[in-house]
């Protein structure tokens, strides 16, 4: 008697393939999309230079030559005689870096610009990323005032703020002395008072640089994580080492390199405020250090020895500073 149950049916074997194709190479076979070809003309590896020419021929016309002649310089002979035109122009080679890394009043200064240079890029951030929170935290009239503050001192020159500081604090007629009851105090005869006055001229027009950049970074923080920090209880100080320090690293990254670069050669402020380096030259910095040996003592190759030094050595820290940022995972 049949059974009632239909019968499964083995399904068709597969056709084998014609003799001299490849299986999936039909005609019905699906063709993987092809990327789109560019035009040559778009790519072309020399239309991104010639927009950069004009700003490549500016830069090498201010940066590049200059640095030229000044390494040209210090592997010369030339000082006054030279230049008069009384002695003949000699190569020297690598002769003057060692006479000035022999000498130690040279090593002095360049332990002493480091120190006050680090000083320098410490406070400069510290007041500029201060105020550029309490930006964020104060009204638009309060904000506008200021910013208008900040930007008058950020506008103010080296050589006019550095001689408002020197009478404010003069040890006769300055009010600071009156205000703080120190009498005839002198703040430019000792060598850590004069350090310490100096410090704040720079910081006092260095931080609006830091403080409009570092805010203008904030304002770009998306609000929704700052009110969740606010939400979880977070502190201002927590909300902005583990909130705001994270977001605005890039940033943090070009301001500091740039204060150190500032502050590493500074020139104007200690020239002035110290008349010249301070007393028996005890706050000679690096600038300064160059430009008596290359025009008080017209050793024109010394001093420009010693440029070469201060170039190579903000480099390295450029270089060095970018590299432990990479290293971290940052996107610069």
């Amino acid at each position: 008697m049949a059974s009632d149950t239909p019968t499964e049916t083995a399904p068709p074997a597969p056709r084998p393939p014609l003799p001299g194709r490849r299986p999936g190479s039909g005609p019905r076979a699906a063709r993987a999309p092809r990327a789109p070809r560019r035009s040559a003309g778009r790519t072309g590896g020399w239309t991104p230079w010639l927009y950069l020419a004009p700003a490549l021929a500016v830069l090498g016309g201010l940066l590049a030559y200059p640095i030229w002649q000044l390494g040209l310089i210090s592997v010369l002979e030339y000082t006054q005689a030279q230049v008069s035109g009384g002695e003949p122009t000699t190569f020297r080679g690598l002769g003057n870096y060692a006479e000035i890394l022999g000498d130690g009043q040279f090593r002095s200064v360049l332990l002493t610009t480091v120190v006050f240079a680090a000083a320098c890029v410490a406070g400069t951030l510290a007041v500029g990323c201060a105020l550029a929170v309490l930006l964020t935290r104060v009204r638009a009239v309060p904000r506008l005032m200021l910013m208008l503050a900040a930007l008058g001192a950020w506008a103010t020159p080296a050589v006019t703020g550095s001689t408002v500081w020197v009478f404010l604090f003069h040890p006769d007629l300055g009010p600071v002395n009156r205000v703080l009851g120190l009498g005839d105090f002198s703040w430019t005869y000792g060598r850590h008072s004069a350090f310490a006055l100096v410090l704040l001229e720079v910081v006092w027009c260095s931080f609006p640089f830091v403080m409009v950049t570092m805010y203008a970074g904030i304002r770009a923080i998306p609000g929704e994580i700052l009110e969740a920090a606010a939400l979880d209880g977070a502190s201002p100080w927590r909300t902005w080492r583990s909130v705001m320090v994270p977001q605005l690293r890039p940033i943090l990254a070009v301001v500091t390199i740039q204060s150190v670069i500032w502050d590493f050669k500074v020139f104007t402020q200690i020239y002035v405020m110290t008349d010249g380096g301070g007393i028996a030259g005890q706050n000679l910095v690096l600038n300064v250090y160059a430009y008596q040996k290359a025009f008080a003592s017209s050793q024109y190759s010394l001093g420009a020895a010693i440029g070469v030094v201060m170039l190579l050595i903000l480099l390295a820290v450029t270089l060095v500073y970018l590299r432990l940022l990479r290293r971290r995972g940052e996107e610069l």
